[in-house]
């Protein structure tokens, strides 16, 4: 299906684009605006070759919008060093724009703000690596049991990401999902595709891709290169140095394209590339030695920016006390209009600890700063109010003391085994891959080995409910047990709590 006719005419004298998308509610005669997205996963973060060589590639890329992957607490740092203003720690995006937390996104997806009042929506992914589709292709596995251990690992990962920014780009507002998807797409596993690698043994309608596709998200590198067998895109594993202290893909690791970035709503592809090791398939962008057994991709799109619902963004999610808080604010615009801080759940109307109002009658997008000194520590609402109190938006932010740590919770000190363990945490980092683990009593995470784990999915404050759906080993046996907060995906515990297994 063809793109509407006012985004066609508007993109018209770009690259050419092999294949088009419908889109929606493009805002009336806006003009497109050029901007570039990028996904590249650095590796244990950055670490394992030459960290600045990372930052390198994040500089020759030059995208408005970095996904980083396995970026481990560093997101911060690339950003600093390749000269990034802006950094999401909750979905390790780094931006030359302003990055917005939209109410009741919940984590899942975040505004980039390219202009007061026009944004764009992006998420950052890293599905499951195991069990990995192409290599079980060449194990033998049937096409049938390929399909069912994708079904079964990566594709519920990814639904609730489409279905949370379909309705986004519906509203028109491009949107982005991008990261490592660590399966290909069915664009590249075809039957004339069959035989040109050696894991193509037959073909496979990968089901995280064919989801995609069917949801409206367009395939960004497929589009710039549609003919597969001149131009795959390989991006896994990558030709970078073989590492002394670090894991190795394998001689025989399957290559193909699993870095992805797919868009959805009022946006074309004009181009897309591969940046990697110099000589290296495809490569367009080069760094020599490559820092990372990843390539990364970056893609160039044509997109009608949309406008953002009412709503507020407290920046940042996690504030020490004494630290500016800065309220951005889509806003009708009426006079009156304030943004009202109250406890967690309060009303704005009876309960605000400070209130700042919009500079002028007309003013839609802006922002307000909050000085935190007096604040005490624990969970808070920002509220979007207009003259007469009426709630138009809100959105959640904690508060801590300086040097003070999350809280974790139990529901019970002690369980029956097999009873679901259910642990609750307070003012944690809402970086997407905080983890609960469970250990043995005041085991070292970074020494034992968990029990059982779950994702915290960047929330600041939640519940998460143990029931063995991870491991093989449950239900746990009696004996005593800690249950550590840890962040970012790496074994680092920022808060802890003991329970018991009864015999």
């Amino acid at each position: 299906m063809a793109l509407t006719l006012v985004l066609a005419a508007l993109i018209a004298s770009t690259a050419p684009v092999a294949r088009s998308r419908p889109t929606s509610a493009v805002a009336g005669s806006a003009p497109a605006v050029s901007l570039k997205v990028m996904t590249f996963n650095i590796e244990y973060g950055g670490q394992v070759i030459d960290f600045d060589k990372v930052v390198e590639a994040v500089v020759k890329a030059d995208a408005d919008v970095v996904g980083l992957n396995e970026a481990y607490s560093r997101a911060k740092l690339v950003a600093a060093q390749a000269g990034y203003p802006y950094i999401s720690a909750r979905l390790d995006l780094i931006s030359k724009y302003p990055i917005l937390d939209p109410p009741g996104a919940n984590g899942r997806y975040q505004f980039v703000q390219v202009s007061p009042g026009q944004v764009i929506a992006i998420t950052n992914v890293h599905l499951p690596s195991e069990p990995y589709g192409p290599r079980r292709v060449m194990d033998g596995w049937s096409r049938r049991r390929v399909l069912r251990n994708e079904r079964q690992t990566r594709l519920p990962e990814i639904k609730p990401l489409v279905q949370a920014l379909e309705p986004v780009a519906a509203a028109g507002i491009p949107s982005f999902i991008i990261g490592d998807f660590n399966a290909p797409t069915h664009y590249d596993w075809t039957p004339r595709m069959v035989g040109q690698r050696p894991q193509i043994r037959y073909a496979v309608r990968w089901p995280v891709s064919v989801y995609l596709a069917e949801h409206g998200f367009a395939d960004t590198f497929h589009e710039a290169h549609p003919n597969v067998r001149a131009t795959p895109g390989l991006t896994w594993p990558s030709g970078r140095p073989r590492s002394d202290t670090s894991w190795n893909p394998p001689p025989d690791a399957p290559q193909d394209r699993i870095d992805q970035i797919w868009v959805a709503g009022p946006a074309a592809t004009t181009d897309s590339e591969v940046v990697g090791e110099r000589g290296g398939p495809g490569v367009t962008i080069d760094v020599n030695p490559w820092g990372s057994d990843h390539r990364a991709v970056v893609s160039t799109v044509e997109a009608v920016l949309g406008m953002p619902p009412i709503m507020v963004s407290p920046d940042p999610l996690l504030v020490e006390q004494g630290q500016d808080l800065t309220v951005t604010y889509h806003a009708p615009g009426n006079a009156g209009e304030k943004v009202v801080i109250v406890p967690m759940g309060g009303d704005a109307a009876t309960d605000g600890i400070d209130q700042a109002g919009t500079p002028a009658a007309d003013d839609v997008d802006g922002n307000v700063v909050f000085d935190t000194a007096t604040w005490t520590a624990g969970g808070y609402d920002a509220v979007l109010v207009d003259a007469s109190d009426t709630e138009l938006s809100r959105n959640l932010f904690w508060l801590r003391l300086p040097g003070e740590r999350p809280v974790l919770n139990s529901a019970s000190w002690s369980y029956d085994v097999g009873e679901p363990i259910r642990i609750s945490w307070e003012g944690a980092p809402a970086h997407r891959f905080d983890w609960i683990g469970i250990y043995a009593r005041d085991a070292d995470p970074q020494a034992a080995s968990y029990k059982d784990y779950l994702y915290t999915r960047g929330t600041l404050v939640g519940t998460a409910t143990f029931r063995g759906r991870t491991v093989k080993h449950w239900p746990l046996r009696p004996g005593r047990y800690t249950a550590y907060l840890l962040v970012s995906d790496i074994y680092l515990d920022v808060a802890g709590v003991d329970f018991v297994i009864k015999r």
